[in-house]
């Protein structure tokens, strides 16, 4: 979460051509593309399929109106994973480092088992070259994208585990139910992991001002989760802007009694797709003593918070992915 725009916290108890992407299948023999240097990448590619269920196939048939649900098991194998990274990367996983380039490397694994579409859009911040990772789910229409996403990267003072950590594992947890549901959803599905937010949003910026009018205007709907684990939660903080996703959140979180309070946007890469005009939604748990620190490790994040906020996300993917 970005720390100029961290939000106040109450004390109350087919798909369009977009630049400059890098393509990562099919081969061509004239493919731009970009490697990546990864200590212990075996032991990524392990864990990943570990945690990943073989490709949803095509004929699969369509996935029940219900989302699916998920344990803490399916989430908090990712924060290891990016516990480690940042660990024998010189302890963060921060913009233009090998500890991000890891990371987008773990992510990217795991939707390239899944079926997903993926490619890596690059930009440039400080004379450090920057990725943020895109992936769409097979089908849908186009004309009508349901966008979900959350920052990959963290500061340089450490491993992000939480902020954000938290949002990529839940959000790459949902994904990989999409693929093992096999989901057929109304409006195309994308997903997206962004750099250097923690600079200002930069990934989330470079990537909308890379895309034409057009392109943009096939958005229907940007949900964003940052910082999804903390510990000792008074309230989920809920993005309130467009009313059919702040509604699929807030619905959940009442179902079940949880507190809620509503934000406006502000904080996080959603306010990059607001100010290009586009509508937004998601929610956050908040900040910690730990935010920003040496100490945002897993032992930092509260499974039992991780865990509900990730099935919050699988229900509005699913709720919002179902019309349009």
């Amino acid at each position: 979460m970005h720390p100029t725009l961290l939000p106040h916290l109450p004390h109350l108890p087919h798909l369009p051509h977009l630049p400059h992407l890098i393509s990562a299948s099919p081969r061509r023999p004239d493919d731009r593309r970009t490697s990546f240097r990864l200590g212990g990448v075996a032991a990524v590619l392990c864990l990943c399929a570990a945690l990943v269920a073989a490709p949803a196939a095509a004929a699969q048939p369509a996935a029940a109106p219900n989302p699916p649900v998920v344990t803490a098991n399916q989430v908090m194998p990712h924060l290891t994973a990016l516990e480690r990274i940042a660990d024998r990367t010189g302890g963060n996983r921060a913009h233009g480092t090998e500890g991000y380039r890891e990371s987008v490397a773990y992510v990217k694994a795991a939707l390239d088992s899944a079926g997903f579409r993926t490619t890596l859009h690059r930009f440039t911040h400080d004379g450090a070259t920057g990725y943020n990772l895109v992936a769409d789910w097979p089908g849908g229409d186009p004309e009508h994208i349901l966008f979900a996403g959350a920052h990959l990267d963290s500061v340089e003072t450490g491993p992000g585990i939480n902020d954000n950590g938290s949002g990529s594992a839940a959000l790459l947890a949902t994904a990989l139910e999409v693929s093992r549901s096999g989901l057929r959803p109304d409006r195309h599905l994308r997903f997206a992991w962004w750099g250097a937010e923690e600079l200002g949003m930069v990934g989330s910026s470079a990537y909308l001002k890379d895309l034409s009018a057009a392109e943009r205007k096939r958005i229907d709907l940007y949900v964003n989760v940052d910082m999804a684990g903390t510990k000792s939660i008074r309230q989920w903080l809920v993005v309130e802007d467009d009313t059919a996703a702040n509604e699929a959140f807030e619905s959940y979180f009442a179902a079940r009694n949880l507190p809620t309070f509503s934000i406006g946007i502000g904080g996080s890469d959603h306010v990059s797709f607001g100010d290009a005009g586009i509508p937004v939604g998601g929610f956050a748990t908040g900040i910690d003593d730990c935010t920003h620190a040496a100490c945002d490790r897993v032992d930092n994040v509260d499974p039992e918070t991780e865990t509900t906020s990730t099935n919050a996300l699988l229900s509005a993917v699913w709720k919002l992915a179902a019309h349009h």
